[in-house]
Formats: C-alpha cells, structure tokens, sequence
C-alpha cells in the first residue's frame, strides 16, 4: 500500500466523483481511476458501490477511510513538527472563523510578534470550519457559538454583548436602551443563518415573540454598517465590532439572553508550532484587554 494511494483513496471518497477528483489532484481521470483499483485489489474488498459512472462509499469504504485520515494525519504531524524545529520563520498558520469583527485586531497583534509568519484565514459557517479542524486542514478556529467534542480543545475568550444598529436619523436613534419586542415591525440586514450570531439572534427573537425580517442576508459581516448607514434596514451588532461611527447609533437590548460566547479552538492531537503556541498566547492576550 502507498502513500499516493491513500491520498487518492480520500479525495475521490470525500467528493464521490471520480472527474471531479482527477480535476482536484491534478491527475488524468485513467490515472487516478488506476490507481483506486490498485488499492482495492490489495485490499481485497471494493472500498466503493458502482453504478454506471456514479461512485457512493460502501460501509468498507468508509471505515478504511476513516483510517487512512487518521493515518494522513499523524505524518502531517510528524512534517509540521519536524518543519518547525528546522525554521519558525517558515512556518504557515490556516485559520478558519465564523465572526470576524476581532480579527483585524488579532491579526494585527500577532504580525507584531511574528512578522515573517503566512497565515491563510476562511470566514465560514460552523457545518464548513469544524470538519476542516478535525482533518487538521486549520489550525484554529476563532468560533461563535463555542463548538466542544471529544477531539477538540475549546477555550472561551470572550462574552460579547450584541447591540441593535441604527442610523443617526432614525426614530430609536435616541433611546438608551431597547427590549427585542419593540422590535417586531423592523426590517434588518444581517448574515445567513448558519452563521453564530444570526442563530443566537433569531433564537433570542423567537423566544421573544417575533421571527426578525430580512431584507439583505449575506456572508460579510463587515458591509452591514455600510448597509444600516444607506437606511437598509436595522442590525445586531457583536461589542466587538464597535467603532466610531458618526451616521449610526448603537443601541443597548435589554434581553439577557444577546451575549455570544466567542472561543477558540483547536485539535487536541494536533502538533501546535511554536508560532501556532504564538498566536493562541495573541488571541487569548487580546480578549483579556477588550
């Protein structure tokens, strides 16, 4: 059996389409479709159910791939970590988050203390960014709400209360404080569901006695000030995001239940570098001066 098998073996088992996977890998679909016969026949059993050009995983296929990426992932283990003893500088840092409104901060704390260091950064919903971390294909997740499984390691950095967004000119601009209720009639702007903040909200909303009405969902928390400012609609606004905004107010909710948790993760079995060591002191130091 062969590493390159392996490899193989897992991307077409992850997409289930043969095409697709020769495309991914950079293979001709001969190659590849030669390559899945090779390790099934030194198997001994077909790791996969065909049906003319359709491919599905068979229950064999999917307890040897459940091996083959654990197995995948200790030698990625053992290259991060024997990389790392030969440079730090050339270390690299994959970085998945589904709230976004402290990482400029963050980011810009860590090219402080390590300025050579590449990082990579996916903004994306929980369902996406926790298979990623358990493949060890991030190193950490910055998430809302905090995720806990039994390879995970999940440590809260912050409790962030959620404000409501307005223009300057609208009727509430002024208020000091709002309950969620007086809020039923509005239209908002706000991110997909999926995404923390929008499930914590309209979970809170819900149990408040009103579903909240969209008129923009998006993937990029950062437009809905723009988008408030334009008269758009309303938003629930994370703490973390505040700035100095002249054309918005933000306003307090009165509703307890309008603060997210925010956590950072990572594999328990993962090898962490020296600049990945770095950058959780950075996040942790971070929220502890917020």
């Amino acid at each position: 059996m062969e590493l390159l098998q392996l490899q193989y073996f897992i991307a077409v088992a992850r997409l289930e389409h043969m095409t697709e996977a020769a495309h991914r890998l950079h293979v001709t679909q001969s190659s590849l479709s030669k390559t899945i016969q090779r390790l099934e026949e030194d198997l001994g059993v077909p790791l996969f159910d065909r049906s003319g050009r359709k491919l599905r995983l068979n229950e064999p296929g999917r307890r040897f791939l459940q091996r083959a990426e654990k197995a995948l992932f200790e030698l990625e283990q053992g290259r991060q970590e024997l990389k790392d003893l030969s440079s730090l500088e050339s270390s690299n840092l994959e970085l998945a988050v589904t709230t976004a409104s402290t990482l400029p901060g963050i980011l810009r704390e860590f090219r402080l203390k390590l300025p050579d260091i590449h990082f990579h950064v996916q903004m994306l919903p929980m369902q996406e960014m926790i298979p990623l971390l358990q493949r060890g294909e991030v190193d950490f997740c910055l998430s809302s709400p905090p995720v806990r499984g039994e390879e995970l390691e999940c440590q809260v950095v912050c409790n962030d209360h959620i404000y409501l967004a307005v223009p300057a000119a609208h009727p509430l601009a002024e208020r000091k404080s709002l309950a969620l209720i007086e809020l039923k009639n509005e239209w908002f702007v706000g991110v997909k569901q999926g995404y923390g903040i929008r499930d914590l909200v309209d979970s809170v909303c819900q149990a408040s006695g009103f579903l909240p009405r969209y008129v923009y969902e998006g993937d990029e928390p950062a437009r809905l000030i723009d988008l408030v400012e334009a008269g758009i609609g309303l938003a629930f606004i994370p703490g973390t995001a505040r700035n100095a905004q002249d054309h918005i107010r933000l306003i307090p909710l009165e509703d307890e239940g309008l603060v997210r948790e925010i956590a950072l993760l990572w594999h328990k079995n993962r090898y962490i570098s020296q600049a990945g060591l770095i950058f959780r002191e950075v996040v942790i130091e971070y929220f502890a001066k917020l």
